[in-house]
């Protein structure tokens, strides 16, 4: 594993509980986050391949009851031991590995959809091909890939001093042009993009990317 790996899953480690009980109830006030996610559950539902998706990049696991609620059957991986650990604690209902996006656990063309909720952006800018390029294998043909990010100028940022426990890690805020180059660069096609303005310095815009594997030749 690489220093920067390490220091990512070694800070997520340290920010399990604190995102625990933060987040766990976000999605209850964000409404548009609701809606992009209703869509992608409705679409994935729609095309009729089955019901098992990734929720990639998992943290806590807080997106798979509301997954689940949709009629989707959501497995959860994450970098961080911590952070799966603490999503079979409080989410027991659902299965959560351990695993680095960019090698994923589970065979081609598995996986009806994917969502990676704020996953994406942890990615240096060396990295993205091959972990988009892993995401486009475990979908199967017709099925579709969600994501949500901070959307910025690119550029590497230290983030984690903000929580008060000692950790900082590097992540990136990509233009929403970056982020659905990479996704369309990996062999998808865009099916819905939007975001929500910032609101002040530090609540970045965010940015919300929906798109679709190509249905493969009969």
């Amino acid at each position: 594993m690489d220093a920067i790996t390490a220091e990512l899953r070694a800070a997520h480690d340290v920010l399990a509980e604190f995102y625990a009980e933060r987040l766990a109830d976000a999605l209850d006030r964000m409404p548009v986050e609701r809606a992009v996610l209703d869509l992608f559950c409705d679409l994935t539902l729609a095309a009729d391949l089955g019901i098992n998706v990734g929720d990639v990049g998992c943290g806590t696991g807080r997106l798979a009851p509301y997954l689940a609620a949709k009629g989707l059957a959501p497995w959860g991986v994450d970098l961080s031991p911590e952070m799966i650990r603490v999503a079979r604690r409080d989410h027991a209902a659902f299965r959560f590995d351990v695993a680095d996006l960019r090698e994923l656990p589970v065979k081609d063309a598995s996986l009806v959809g994917v969502v990676c909720w704020y996953s994406l952006i942890f990615l240096a800018p060396e990295d993205r091909h091959a972990a988009l390029g892993e995401l486009y294998r475990v979908v199967k043909p017709g099925g579709y890939l969600v994501t949500a990010f901070k959307a910025g100028t690119s550029q590497v940022r230290r983030a984690g001093r903000s929580a008060n426990v000692g950790v900082e890690f590097d992540l990136y805020w990509q233009t929403p042009q970056e982020m659905e180059r990479t996704v369309t660069d990996a062999g998808f096609t865009t099916v819905f993009w939007g975001g929500v303005p910032a609101d002040g310095p530090d609540s970045p815009a965010q940015g919300y990317l929906l798109a679709r594997k190509a249905v493969a030749d009969p």
